[in-house]
């Protein structure tokens, strides 16, 4: 097994995420206010905590990994229109759990206007929303709200003393996640770098596969080559599904052996620098498929490809969705899983019975990645260029009477990781195989 570590992007700059903070507020009204929570730590059991994970809005504003933050913009502030409130320096906490940023750190490293420390947010976070009128927050936040319950206080009793009322406070998430949505030429580095990590990772997963390992020895290759290469760890739950487990569609137990004969189903990605890998692999345990795996892979193989093809400016995830559906069950009746006519199979929505999600998701700091998928109800939102994407149709038979033997309990998926380009699109998994005699060329050792 190779041990050769991937050269790392470059990280993305506090330049650019001025330019991100800058770009928010100019969609502000005069005399508002944006405040945005990092996440906090969580307790796993006891005294011990997960491994914390920064709120994705917060890093995308900031860039600061550590807990216990508060990003508050100001526009038109003359002492600074962005000011951080961080985790007090603590020499004795620090000697435990590591150096903390501080307040200078904060300035000098993150690039934004100003930074306090957190033992002195209580006074200093009223003064600066004093007289705002207007406070722009996620609104599903607990501690954001409290923060604007606190202002609007502050503000009825100011109201005496002739300051502007607070009018209201807004949801930001919409503003944020459009801008999310659009991927720049950093962020698209550091997602080429996620499906990489995590194509290596498929590829490992391949090679050492064969009857009698586990699903979660699989998971441990898969995850070893995602830190390994740098990678914070996975994603999203790892699924490895042998056999009848990969038509459960987030199975995460792992648990089953890998038993000769069978396909194993794997979905798994790396996270770096907290942007996702989101791949999706089938094969056989045994090396090469049999007649039936080959002939319902295919089917979907097929589908999967025609959709990646058909991304490009302007063409939307509906239209590609309702391509799979119909490739989907073409092939389903070739194979004598549906019958009827094609048209009646996709109007009743009898292909349902063994595809039951969709085609695609956004991608990018979450694995399913925020951004809208309609501008309203009847119309779905064009694709344009920045936009990062998946494209993974699957099949997954039951094993039930009525089903030709052959087929039962087989699951197949495959997806990969699509950023949409002026010129049409650009596949940023394809270093894993997924066409069927490239599939049992690799696990024949021969590539």
């Amino acid at each position: 097994m190779s041990l050769d570590v991937l050269p790392r992007p470059p990280a993305i700059t506090p330049a650019e995420y001025r330019q991100r903070r800058d770009a928010l507020m100019a969609q502000l009204p005069a005399n508002a206010a944006v405040i945005l929570p990092s996440a906090s730590l969580v307790t796993r059991s006891n005294d011990s905590e997960y491994a914390f994970r920064q709120n994705s809005d917060f890093y995308y504003l900031t860039g600061i990994a550590e807990p216990d933050a508060l990003l508050v913009l100001l526009p038109g502030r003359e002492a600074g229109q962005s000011v951080v409130f961080c985790q007090d320096r603590d020499p004795t906490m620090e000697a435990w759990t590591g150096r903390r940023l501080g307040a200078q750190g904060v300035v000098a490293e993150h690039g934004v206007d100003q930074a306090f420390e957190n033992a002195e947010r209580e006074a200093t976070l009223k003064t600066l929303l004093s007289g705002r009128e207007w406070l722009y927050l996620p609104l599903g936040n607990a501690e954001a709200q409290a923060i604007a319950d606190d202002a609007l206080a502050e503000a009825t009793t100011g109201q005496r003393r002739g300051r502007p009322a607070l009018k209201g406070w807004v949801d930001t998430d919409p503003l944020i996640h459009a801008m999310r949505q659009i991927k720049s030429a950093a962020e698209i580095a550091l997602l080429r770098h996620a499906a990489l990590i995590s194509a290596h990772a498929h590829v490992r997963a391949m090679r050492v596969t064969r009857p009698g390992l586990s699903e979660y020895q699989l998971q441990a290759e898969l995850e070893h080559e995602f830190v390994w290469q740098g990678g914070s760890g996975p994603a999203y739950s790892t699924i490895v599904g042998g056999g009848a487990n990969a038509c459960v569609l987030h199975y995460i137990e792992n648990s089953a052996p890998l038993t000769s004969g069978e396909l194993v189903l794997i979905d798994a990605g790396a996270e770096f620098e907290l942007y996702a890998g989101d791949i999706t692999r089938t094969f056989p345990v045994s090396g090469r498929f049999d007649d039936a795996q080959r002939a319902l892979y295919q089917v979907v193989l097929d589908a999967q490809e025609r959709a990646v093809a058909a991304i490009q400016p302007g063409a939307t995830l509906a239209e590609i969705h309702q391509g799979v559906v119909a490739d989907l069950t073409v092939g389903l009746i070739a194979l004598g899983l549906l019958d009827g006519e094609l048209e009646t199979c996709i109007d009743e929505q009898r292909y349902r019975r063994f595809y039951l999600h969709s085609t695609s998701h956004w991608l990018g700091l979450d694995v399913h990645d925020v951004g809208r998928y309609r501008l309203d109800e009847e119309t779905p939102l064009p694709l344009a260029p920045g936009m990062v994407l998946t494209v993974e149709p699957g099949l997954y038979i039951p094993d039930e009477p009525d089903i030709p033997a052959a087929f039962r309990g087989i699951g197949v998926r495959i997806e990969d990781n699509v950023v949409v380009t002026a010129q049409g699109h650009d596949v940023l998994t394809d270093q894993v195989p997924k066409r069927i005699a490239d599939i049992e060329a690799l696990m024949a050792g021969e590539g």
